[in-house]
Order: structure tokens, then C-alpha cells, then sequence
């Protein structure tokens, strides 16, 4: 397919070569040139213009949060003048952004997909992304090859695209809730003599197995949180799209309360760059260690 990509950061460098690698047409475009230069050396053709990458058949876009989709992609002008069929919008966005993408999208006769992934950039990379989709069957169906270019799996979700970022803004939050229960746990066994490695070998051998715990673990026991696989920034950013979906739908969400103020007690000293991993320094902290 004649894919056009926007947003080249880590995750959609990784995405894009990975549609590369498949066979796919790929017209970047990106802020800044940088990234644009190394894609292209790869195989990539350059949209001069982001209306050029809406000159293919299909858009994607991978960008950061909702005030950027909204500046740069939840334009008139843009889209009326798009040759594109379809966006797929594959950030995390919030569902009421989602909503009006769909609105604008279909006012101008263009298809819109929400599909957030699940994974960091080293899954993105080895096209292992699990990925929420959620538009119209028929949409789904003409962008499976993308998705399986990307992707171990594509979780179809139903035909409102506001549900995918519901389903990602959940998982999300459950994963943030994991790490922070995780540096607390640790903050307690250090500060009682027992080393925190000691304590993830037991848990992820038996209660708690899987990529989450062993990952995000083993960056706390060595508190070593770069390079970032999850910037923390971004996780604060997802844990107030939790609080802003559950205030819009009067679901209290204590725990995100409780979450938000230990991830801007990370930012608030320096770690705003680092691994989402890097949360554990708030209970360390607590707990003068």
C-alpha cells in the first residue's frame, strides 16, 4: 500500500521501518528533519508537506498527545484537500479527541481508525505490538496488512474509534498502577534488609509472571532508567487521560489521584525524561532511601 507516516519519534521510526519492511510505499514526514533523513536513507520517500503524506492512500500517524493531533491533523484545510481514504490514528489520544477526529474526518469524506498499540519502542521494533483498533469492519479489513506489518496482534474493538483509546488509556493505567505497586514493594523490602532483586526473582517466578514485572522490575532493582523505552512524562500524560475520562463519566479513579502525584514527584526532580520505571524513586524517596 502507498502508506503516508506522520510522527517519527522512537515508537514510529520503529513502526514505519517496520511497514518498510513489508513492501509497503512509506512517504514520511516529521517535524523535525532529522528523522525524515534516516528513514529515507532506509527506503522512504520524504513528504515535503504534511498535506503530501495525506496524498497517499493511507495516513498514519504515531504523535504524542492530544494538543498535537489536534494543531496539526484536526484541520479543515488538511483534510478537505486529502487524497487519503483513511487516517489511522495510532496514538494515545483521549476518547473525546477521538470522537471529534471521527466527526471532522467524516464531514470531509475521509475514513477514521483509532489504533493505540500496546508496547515500547524495542516491541515496536520487532513488529510485536499488540494493537487496539477500533472504525468501521470494512476499514479494519483494507488495513490489516498494516497492522500484521506492525503487530503479533490486532484486537478489533467494535466500529466507535472512541473505544480503542478507552481500551489503551485502561491498560495504562493498570500498567502505571503495576510499577508503582512494584516500587513501593521494594521500597519496603530494601528498607527491611532484603535486597529488591531478591524479591522480584520470587515474584516473577511465581505470582506475578510475565513482561511487566520483569521489565519495569528490573529497571527499579538497578534504579537505571535510561535509554527510555516509556518516557515518565508520557505516563503522567496517560494517567490524566484516565482522570479526564472518569470525570467526564463520573467514575471516581482514586488510585490514578494517588499515581498522578507520585509521577509529578518524579518530573519535580529530574525524571521526566527517563523510563516510566523511574516512579520508583518517588517511594524511595518517601521512604529515605
Amino acid at each position: 500500500m502507498d502508506v503516508g507516516f506522520v510522527g517519527l519519534g522512537g515508537m514510529g521510526r520503529a513502526m514505519a521501518r517496520r511497514l518498510l519492511a513489508a513492501g509497503h510505499a512509506v512517504r514520511v514526514w516529521n517535524r523535525s528533519p532529522e528523522p525524515v533523513a534516516e528513514l529515507v536513507a532506509e527506503g522512504a520517500s520524504a513528504a515535503g508537506t504534511l498535506a503530501g503524506a495525506f496524498e497517499a492512500q493511507v495516513v498514519v500517524s504515531m504523535l504524542a498527545d492530544d494538543r498535537v493531533v489536534e494543531n496539526l491533523l484536526l484541520d479543515e484545510e488538511l483534510l478537505s484537500g486529502a487524497w487519503a481514504a483513511t487516517h489511522v490514528n495510532m496514538a494515545t489520544v483521549s476518547p473525546a479527541l477521538a470522537r471529534r477526529a471521527t466527526e471532522l474526518h467524516a464531514r470531509h469524506g475521509v475514513g477514521y481508525v483509532a489504533a493505540p498499540v500496546l508496547g515500547r519502542t524495542d516491541v515496536a521494533a520487532a513488529g510485536n505490538l499488540n494493537i487496539l483498533a477500533a472504525g468501521p469492519a470494512a476499514e479494519l479489513d483494507r488495513l490489516a496488512p498494516l497492522f500484521e506489518a506492525m503487530g503479533r496482534r490486532t484486537w478489533p474493538l467494535g466500529e466507535d474509534p472512541a473505544a480503542a483509546n478507552v481500551a489503551k488509556i485502561s491498560a495504562n493505567f493498570l500498567l502505571v498502577s503495576a510499577i508503582e505497586a512494584f516500587s513501593e514493594a521494594a521500597a519496603l523490602a530494601e528498607a527491611n534488609g532484603l535486597a529488591p532483586a531478591a524479591l522480584l526473582d520470587v515474584l516473577t517466578d511465581s505470582l506475578f509472571p510475565g513482561p511487566v514485572y520483569a521489565g519495569y522490575g528490573a529497571m527499579i532493582t538497578r534504579q537505571s532508567f535510561e535509554p527510555a523505552g516509556f518516557r515518565l512524562a508520557l505516563g503522567l500524560k496517560d494517567v490524566n487521560l484516565a482522570l479526564e475520562a472518569g470525570a467526564d463519566t463520573q467514575v471516581p479513579l482514586p488510585l490514578a489521584s494517588l499515581l498522578r502525584d507520585s509521577l509529578l514527584q518524579a518530573i519535580a526532580h529530574g525524571h521526566g525524561e527517563h523510563d516510566l520505571a523511574a516512579i520508583s524513586t518517588t517511594s524511595r524517596t518517601r521512604a529515605g532511601i
